[in-house]
């Protein structure tokens, strides 16, 4: 019998919650297989099978356990049962769960909103063009069933809060995740420990949407990504931090730590929360490693298999409110780090342009920022150069105006 314990994930780390089992107490499990997966307060992982036999559950789902703890055993004596088969491999998994894709034009770096649904559901959304946003999920994980879309086929207008029924009163409790319970601490103890302020500014997105239109289907070609927004968004924030170290730094004890790079976190929502994976030494990145890095962790976020060295480290924060069609915001800073900036949904409104009145697609941004080391000249000087780079994409080759530089004025 062969005890399986809960791994060490991270030096401060000394607890896990037992998030669910992927295979049932007295199965079969092959070497290597995915029996169960865990939750601390920074992300989620799995733990593997270290040999084939038979697995004897030793802790429930939604129970804690220490770092160390025996959570199961498998008996690798036994013998393999026949017609057990084999672990599925991760393309069949995928394959097993149909989806009911939302599609969203949003330019912003975050997971997709998919909708889980039962292959019958999915069918029927697709016939009826039924609005999944109308639906109630009322299956495990959040995945839509029959019944959900009929009942909001038959209720145009009215909705069901959980599947409990129209006029229900039922009131539920969910015990937190470590996950949330960080969140929550985190988020308090930066309210409470900054000086914050937030400065706002619009960019006009005109330019970065003509390249973009020209140049998209050339780059998807070439380099198999597409060209998002994040990339502009990265690559100024990189030029501006370079030019306002402050904005790089953040305080420790009495002292103030610079950073002669830029490592930029992107928030990412899951369904698990808020995760905020990390970007290395972006000023040396070209734009299409940004959007490939991007793909790579909002997948690996979705998935919950984001590891501790790709959520630490972090110098200076992005984060993106569009995707949910935020107009304006004013986020929250990412401790330790003492700024971040606020990209929200882009919208067509009426500017004043050399005295006449223009529709140009424009985007309020936001730059929250910790007072006690950036001072208002630094974050606004900060934001309106990261403006200037957004609107003149050609400055992100190297920072300079190719006439002015040309001219050595």
């Amino acid at each position: 019998m062969i005890d399986i314990k809960v791994p060490v994930v991270g030096e401060s780390i000394s607890e896990v919650t037992l998030l669910k089992w992927t295979k049932a107490d007295g199965a079969w499990v092959e070497r290597d297989e995915v029996i169960a997966e865990l939750e601390s307060e920074k992300a989620t992982f799995e733990i593997n099978a270290e040999k084939a036999g038979i697995l004897k559950h030793g802790a429930a789902e939604g129970d804690t356990v220490k770092i160390g703890d025996v959570v199961c055993r498998i008996d690798e004596t036994a013998a393999k049962p026949e017609g057990a088969a084999p672990a599925a491999s991760k393309e069949e998994k995928k394959e097993a769960a149909p989806v009911a894709k939302v599609e969203t034009t949003a330019p912003v770096a975050a997971v997709s909103n998919d909708i889980k649904a039962t292959p019958v559901a999915a069918a029927i959304i697709a016939d009826k063009k039924v609005d999944v946003g109308s639906i109630k999920p009322s299956g495990s994980g959040g995945k839509i069933l029959k019944d959900d879309v009929l009942q909001a086929l038959s209720n145009p207008g009215k909705v069901s809060f959980n599947g409990g029924g129209l006029g229900s009163r039922n009131v539920r409790k969910e015990k937190m995740s470590n996950l949330r319970k960080t969140i929550s601490r985190r988020l308090v103890e930066s309210k409470n420990t900054t000086a914050m302020l937030t400065t706002f500014n619009e960019v006009d997105m005109s330019r970065i949407m003509e390249v973009r239109s020209k140049y998209k289907d050339k780059f998807k070609e070439i380099h198999g990504v597409n060209l998002g927004f994040m990339s502009f968004f990265a690559k100024a924030c990189a030029i501006a931090l370079s030019e306002w170290p402050a904005v790089n730094a953040y305080i420790d004890s009495d002292e103030i730590v610079y950073h002669d790079y830029a490592d930029i976190s992107i928030a990412v929502s899951t369904p698990r929360g808020l995760t905020v994976p990390v970007m290395r030494n972006v000023e040396s990145m070209s734009m299409a490693d940004v959007e490939k890095k991007v793909v790579e962790l909002a997948g690996k976020a979705r998935d919950n298999k984001l590891t501790m060295e790709e959520l630490t480290g972090g110098t200076f924060t992005i984060t993106n409110g569009g995707v949910f069609g935020s107009l304006m915001s004013t986020p929250i800073i990412n401790l330790p780090q003492s700024a971040i900036l606020g990209m929200h949904k882009i919208q067509e409104r009426p500017m004043a342009v050399n005295g006449q009145v223009v529709i140009r697609p424009m985007m309020y941004v936001a730059l929250s920022y910790d007072h006690r080391i950036i001072d208002g000249r630094e974050s606004v000087s900060f934001l309106v150069r990261v403006k200037e780079l957004l609107e003149n994409p050609e400055l992100l080759l190297f920072g300079k105006d190719p006439v002015k530089t040309l001219l050595e004025v």
